[in-house]
């Protein structure tokens, strides 16, 4: 019973042992096989590195020819980089004195064109003024044109009215007393002299008493009357009413002046009218007269 069991186990371990040896060789052949199979493919890898390996040998190769005439081409470019970077320098400096010499012939340029331009300006000034001063004389020119034809006909109109008062003059006055060299003066408040209406604040009429006969000599009144072109006396706050002898007939005379004067040979005299109310614009006449006739007369124009 005992070598029985020693017998199976003696079988069993036989057969564990052919199991083992069955499956170690088939291990074994598995291995093999799979060796076998990553030999091939190490195989073909190793072919296929050896076509890369004189691929590479091939392109250095070529790099080494590329490099040696890269290395021939680059001992002939430092030199020609050493002569490029001497004639740059070279140029550099040349542009520097260039720019300098530039910049100050930009500054004295733009210095002349400043001025320039501040002398244009001033000129363009000067021709506006001188355009406008033009106009304004052109404008004055015409009004002095316009004022020179007015004096003109002033001056005809007072001429003529001057011939008919002087006619009328010598029919009232004494042959040999009379006044002459008449002159009007139109004053205002500055005592600059006028001939505006409404500025005058005073009117001297001054005039001459030449060879006075002896027996007009003496201590005389005088008397000056202002009238309009119609003969109406001007306003007088305080006017000299009085009668006189004209041509051997008495007369009534308002004057605005009035004074006793001693008559001699010569002299010159004058009278004035201190204006109470602004006076209108045209023609006035201006006349003396003493007690015993018309000495004589002037007319004058206010504008």
């Amino acid at each position: 019973m005992k070598k029985d069991r020693i017998l199976i186990v003696l079988i069993i371990l036989l057969l564990l042992a052919l199991l083992g040896s069955y499956y170690w060789g088939n291990q074994q052949k598995t291995e093999k096989e799979q060796l076998m199979s990553e030999n091939a493919v190490l195989t073909e890898a190793i072919g296929g590195l050896g076509n890369i390996k004189k691929e590479l040998e091939t392109e250095v190769d070529r790099l080494m020819a590329e490099y040696e005439a890269l290395a021939a081409e680059n001992e002939s470019l430092e030199g020609s980089l050493v002569k490029a970077k001497a004639d740059i320098a070279k140029k550099a400096a040349e542009i520097r004195n260039a720019k300098a010499s530039s910049t100050a012939e930009v500054n004295s340029l733009r210095a002349e064109i400043q001025n320039l331009m501040a002398i244009k300006a001033e000129l363009e000034n000067n021709i506006q003024a001188m355009q406008v001063e033009n106009d304004s004389l052109r404008a004055r020119t015409g009004v002095l044109e316009q004022d020179l034809s007015l004096a003109k006909e002033d001056i005809a109109a007072l001429n003529e009215l001057n011939n008919a008062i002087q006619q009328e003059v010598r029919k009232l006055t004494l042959a040999n007393f009379k006044a002459s060299a008449f002159d009007v003066v139109v004053g205002q408040k500055n005592d600059k002299v006028t001939a505006r209406s409404r500025r005058a604040r005073k009117i001297t009429v001054n005039f001459e008493l030449m060879n006075v006969p002896n027996e007009y000599q003496g201590v005389r009144p005088l008397y000056l009357s202002i009238t309009d072109t119609n003969g109406v006396p001007v306003n007088a706050t305080n006017p000299y009413t009085t009668k006189v002898t004209v041509n051997g007939q008495p007369m009534d005379l308002i004057a605005v002046d009035a004074k006793e004067v001693d008559l001699i040979d010569n002299q010159r005299l004058s009278l004035s009218y201190d204006v109470d109310e602004k006076l209108q614009a045209g023609f006035y006449r201006a006349t003396v007269y003493t007690d015993i006739g018309l000495l004589g007369a002037v007319s004058f124009k206010l504008r």
